[in-house]
């Protein structure tokens, strides 16, 4: 996944906007817990997969004991381990092959992310490897955009390859996930599910 472009300038420049924030804050992040706290549902010990800039972990972290990011793109990694390295752990890495032992996060979660991996195939890799490195009954939260003409225009010279919601309780089955409960609407799924045990 290193070799091509994630995200286009302008989509760079939105991720970072105090209304991109509010639409995470008022909307996304609420709709993904199901109107719970991170912390009640995901325990001391969180994986943020593919923050990008870092407004969703901006979010995040008032209310998680100890949060860890992977996030593939070099320089977003850097700039996030500048702004936030002293208050959690940020790894430059590819979630397909996650530089994680099995069993190590009591949760894992991804927001608006997975439309930038280029394949289903490397999709369905990122689901495997955030339910091998879930401890036994950890729970798996991921929220994203329903696939949208608008959407494609503005991902115009980047990856989009946005996910069917209602292929998820067999992808995530396939992956190694119990209790996979999938929730969506015109604009977005928010997906829970857990590691087994």
């Amino acid at each position: 996944m290193r070799s091509v472009t994630l995200m286009n300038e302008a989509h760079r420049v939105h991720l970072r906007t105090d209304e991109w924030r509010a639409t995470l804050r008022d909307l996304a992040l609420p709709f993904a817990f199901g109107g719970r706290t991170a912390a009640d549902l995901l325990g001391a010990d969180v994986l943020e997969i593919g923050p990008g800039p870092g407004l969703t972990t901006d979010l995040l972290l008032p209310d998680l004991e100890s949060l860890t990011a992977i996030e593939l793109d070099p320089e977003l990694a850097g700039d996030l381990r500048e702004r936030l390295g002293g208050r959690m752990t940020v790894v430059e890495g590819d979630a397909t092959a996650m530089p994680f032992e099995n069993d190590h996060f009591s949760g894992v979660v991804t927001f608006t992310m997975l439309h930038h991996v280029p394949t289903v195939e490397l999709q369905d890799r990122v689901f495997a490897e955030a339910c091998r490195v879930l401890r036994p009954g950890g729970l798996f939260v991921a929220n994203d955009s329903v696939g949208s003409d608008e959407l494609a225009a503005f991902h115009d010279g980047d990856i989009y390859n946005p996910v069917d919601p209602a292929t998820l309780p067999d992808r995530l089955a396939a992956a190694g996930f119990v209790d996979v409960e999938v929730r969506d609407n015109p604009y977005a799924f928010a997906v829970h599910a857990r590691s087994p045990g």
